[in-house]
């Protein structure tokens, strides 16, 4: 019998939609570091009023709390993407944006009060002890780190040390029901922005890039060249979701598609200042069909691909529009450990249009902009998509493009249904993840047999397993048609499961036969199809 269906409100999905961009999208800026040291009246009457409050006034108060509300509130009238980072907070996106951190290298969740292995990072200083996915630490060296309410904070800082430092854990193995003892040297962790690459044709690539951190480049490149030699003479670049980063990051992942002295982009400053950035002759995949893939959580550095490629007549950008993010940051240290990212500049693509959005009514509109885009029917329709005359430009082959809020894909995919896009949402947050962490910490045995190609080829979540999924969706108040989707689901089952039991690259591959943008990128690759989309293009220009 099926389960009775239920409705999702659009709002639900409009702020799932917005998950991430809030943060996220302060991301784009340059990686030189800039100390500003001045004496004015403004700042001197600041640095007074502090004084005050910490030796007159009647009551002890943190005046650091003060001082982190006032940074704030000022950034706050500036622009939405100008960020103050407190000092306690450096490390983590130091660490994210660096790309690695040092710690002994696994994947966990804190179930059931304890440490549970997801998965080890291969090559990682627990892989390379034989630590496997469900064991649980239990303890390192004399610090306990199981129990209720140990904040995670806690358990990361306990795991973390410095390179080379040793950690005794003590570690019980559910399959063998034993409790024993390894020492463990941390090292060096990579924490990947290159979240998945694998062969989506026999002659395309695929390559699907979370964020633009110092490490990203590099692991580009190593992706694309490990693709080249498997045969791959095209590439689908996927930046869906990524929201930006270092600046330098994106040129240089630019310059990997346009020839030389072609133009990735310009920044203007508030004095007017130019400056201009030219591919140069190290690009290796110039004159090869690429197509980029970016939504509406798309933003900056993604979205300075996607304008430099499509300004240069470069590939074909697929999917929704993209974020709107057209301002560059500069990181200045505040000399107390803290920091802020600054605005500085902005960037024109080489058309020269600003995809900035305006954010002259505040920060609160400025977001709320971003979520009515669901309620317009933009996501669901290009011709939903209000653009400005004034804001068009022409590429040198003579396609239209427009500024002002975002890059408009030259092939448009729609979103999909409610309830299909708050599966997605429910997939995003982990709940499919934790669902089958727990499916195999009781069911591990029964998938030993499988190499990443047997799972692929010949493993099917059965009729089982998914009323399982069903029952454990709607023990926790979540409702929708899951027969409608049974397909999809089951699908996304079997790639978490293969993300779990091997690493992402087998999630991405598998999880690619439900998506709506690949399947539009192999239909516009047929020969036929492709020059139709060409065709269209020229005769609306």
């Amino acid at each position: 019998m099926k389960r009775k269906n239920s409705y999702i409100w659009p709002t639900i999905i409009a702020l799932a939609l917005a998950a991430g961009i809030f943060v996220g999208g302060k991301l784009n800026f340059n990686d030189s570091p800039e100390k500003l040291f001045t004496t004015n009246s403004k700042k001197d009457k600041l640095n007074r009023l502090i004084d005050y409050i910490d030796y007159e006034y009647v009551d002890d108060i943190n005046t650091d709390s003060i001082v982190d509300v006032t940074v704030n509130n000022i950034l706050e009238k500036l622009d939405p993407h100008s960020v103050y980072i407190p000092k306690q907070e450096m490390d983590k996106v130091s660490e994210n944006m660096k790309g690695d951190f040092v710690g002994i290298g696994v994947n966990f969740y804190m179930y059931k009060d304890t440490i549970s292995v997801i998965r080890t990072i291969e090559d990682g200083p627990s892989f390379l002890k034989g630590l496997q996915a469900g064991d649980r630490i239990l303890m390192a060296d004399n610090d306990t780190l199981f129990g209720e309410n140990i904040p995670n904070n806690l358990v990361v800082e306990k795991l973390k040390g410095k390179k080379g430092s040793p950690v005794r854990l003590q570690v019980y193995r559910k399959d063998d029901n034993r409790t024993f003892s390894v020492n463990i040297k941390r090292d060096v962790v990579p924490i990947k922005s290159v979240e998945a690459y694998y062969m989506l044709t026999k002659d395309m690539g695929y390559i699907k890039v979370n964020r633009f951190a110092e490490s990203t480049y590099k692991e580009f490149r190593t992706a694309l060249r490990k693709l080249e030699a498997q045969g791959a003479k095209k590439l689908t670049l996927d930046l869906r979701d990524n929201p930006g980063g270092y600046l330098g990051i994106a040129e240089q992942m630019a310059d990997e598609f346009l020839a030389d002295g072609k133009l990735i982009l310009f920044t203007k400053n508030k004095k007017g200042k130019i400056d201009k950035v030219f591919a140069t002759k190290k690009g290796d995949f110039e004159d090869k069909p690429v197509y980029v893939l970016i939504n509406e959580r798309s933003a900056s550095a993604s979205e300075i691909i996607a304008g430099s490629l499509q300004d240069n007549d470069i590939g074909t950008i697929v999917g929704r529009r993209s974020f709107g993010k057209g301002l560059v940051q500069r990181e200045m240290d505040l000399g107390d450990g803290s920091a802020v990212r600054l605005t500085v500049s902005r960037y024109y693509t080489p058309t020269g249009r600003s995809i900035q959005k305006s954010y002259d009514k505040g920060n609160k509109d400025y977001y709320q902009k971003f979520t009515d885009r669901f309620h317009s029917g933009e996501l669901i329709s290009v011709d939903s998509i209000k653009v400005a005359d004034s804001l068009k430009f022409k590429t040198p082959k003579g396609k239209v493009v427009y500024g002002g809020g975002g890059i408009i894909p030259d092939v448009f995919v729609p979103i999909g249904s409610n309830e299909s896009e708050y599966f997605e949402s429910m997939e995003s947050l982990g709940f499919l993840s934790y669902f089958v962490f727990e499916h195999l910490d009781g069911n591990r045995a029964q998938y030993k047999g499988y190499s990443k190609e047997e799972f692929i080829n010949n493993f099917r979540v059965d009729d089982i397993l998914f009323e399982v999924f069903i029952d454990y969706c709607l023990a926790r108040n979540i409702k929708l048609d899951f027969y409608a989707f049974e397909e999809r689901i089951k699908l996304y089952i079997k790639a978490t499961l293969a993300e779990q039991l091997f690493d992402p690259n087998v999630y991405a591959k598998i999880k690619s036969g439900g998506d709506d943008m690949l399947k539009k990128v192999l239909e516009l690759d047929k020969p036929t199809i492709r020059q139709k989309e060409a065709d269209k293009i020229e005769a609306t220009n």
